[in-house]
């Protein structure tokens, strides 16, 4: 018969005295099967924590939302036909409020209808406060900040101020078919190309695409007249509208060089005017003209059929200058057109486009040195 492993009483009954009894290591069969339990529980409670918690909080918790009033300042802008789930995506995307589900919850919670409109909201606000804010058409009227850079076509404005406002690219053309009502000099001849003036403007909820529209050629004038810039002009035997043009192409051409070298760009272009006798025989042969006729961005390399194309403003066709600007210049090309540098250049190469680094030659052949500089840099770098 086989003995129980434990045996009941004495465990040294009957044994002679003196005699010890060889010990055997014994291990409690609970004790193993406790310690796993308790680390298959920790374990539990972790995964719960970290996994599935979040997991069952997103099915059945409350959605992220801020505490407080919010800082900063946003101005915010509702467009006709936006959703209470669309303008809540935005509001989150701005950091508004910390989800588009609060903002949802909170709408339907008071009821509330949210109206088309610009508001001046905070960061971080609470989905709450941010509805009672949107719901109240007494709050309608903040003013938000648009910046153009230069080097900007009309168009490209136009498309800007349609993403950036509640009018239509449609409405603001309907305004510059009606010049007069802009405030554009006369010499602009009713186009409004290159008169648009960059940088930054206060739109307020009561502008118009008339207002906002004249406020830059507003700008224009005002910074114009600053510069002197008729009578500068008439100095070096250009109009007003003839200098513009000329600022326009140093900026469609020099818009990453140094203000040294677009005052260098500016007097290439009053020799080859100015000289039709030298090599280029007065045709400014300036390649971003043609871009301007095509619609493309003044960078894009053209085929030999496009540099082709019949138009007024193909300057490798049509000898002296385009009928008008070709987009804004900034303030840095109107001076370098006031004042361009002493030289005898005909030509120029930007050698390098990432640092912006060019060189000007007087003769042909010296361009062409200069454009296989530029061939091997493009080989090498991506920036071409």
């Amino acid at each position: 018969m086989t003995e129980p492993s434990v045996l009941p009483g004495d465990p040294h009954a009957g044994r002679p005295a003196g005699h010890r009894a060889a010990r055997t290591k014994r291990r409690s069969g609970c004790l193993p099967m406790l310690l796993v339990l308790l680390v298959v529980a920790g374990l539990g409670v972790a995964g719960y924590v970290y996994l599935l918690k979040p997991t069952i909080d997103d099915f059945f918790g409350d959605p992220e939302d801020f505490a407080g009033p919010g800082e900063g300042n946003v101005c915010f802008q509702v467009m006709s036909g936006d959703s209470v789930s669309s303008v809540g995506d935005r509001l989150e995307d701005e950091g508004v409020v910390a989800s588009s589900e609060a903002f949802a919850d909170a709408a339907e919670a008071e009821g509330a209808s949210i109206f088309p409109g610009s508001f001046a909201l905070k960061r971080k606000m609470d989905a709450a406060g941010a509805v009672d804010v949107l719901a109240d058409l007494k709050n309608d009227g903040c003013v938000s900040e648009l910046t153009f850079l230069p080097g900007k076509t009309v168009d490209d404005i136009v498309a800007l101020l349609a993403k950036n406002t509640e009018f239509s690219k449609a409405a603001y053309n309907r305004v510059l078919d009606d010049p007069a009502s802009l405030g554009l000099p006369p010499e602009a001849g009713g186009n409004a190309e290159g008169y648009l003036y960059p940088g930054s403007y206060e739109v307020e909820r009561k502008d118009t695409p008339r207002t906002i529209l004249a406020a830059m050629v507003d700008r224009w004038h005002a910074e114009t007249e600053e510069l002197d810039f008729a009578r500068r002009a008439e100095r070096l035997g250009y109009d007003p509208h003839e200098m513009l043009t000329i600022a326009s192409l140093v900026e469609a051409e020099g818009s990453t060089v140094s203000d040294a070298d677009k005052a260098r760009i500016a007097r290439v272009i009053y020799n080859r005017l100015e000289n039709p006798t030298a090599e280029t025989a007065g045709f400014l042969q300036i390649d971003a003209t043609i871009a301007y006729a095509l619609g493309f961005n003044p960078g894009v390399a053209l085929t030999q059929e496009q540099l082709e194309v019949d138009s007024p403003y193909n300057t490798r066709q049509n000898k002296g200058l385009p009928p008008g600007p070709i987009e804004s210049p900034s303030l840095d090309s109107i001076e370098a057109a006031l004042n361009p540098a002493d030289g005898d250049w005909l030509y120029w190469v930007t050698v390098n486009l990432k640092t912006g680094e060019t060189k000007f030659a007087d003769t042909h052949d010296e361009f062409l040195q200069y454009k296989a500089e530029l061939t091997e840099y493009c080989e090498s770098s991506d920036a071409c």
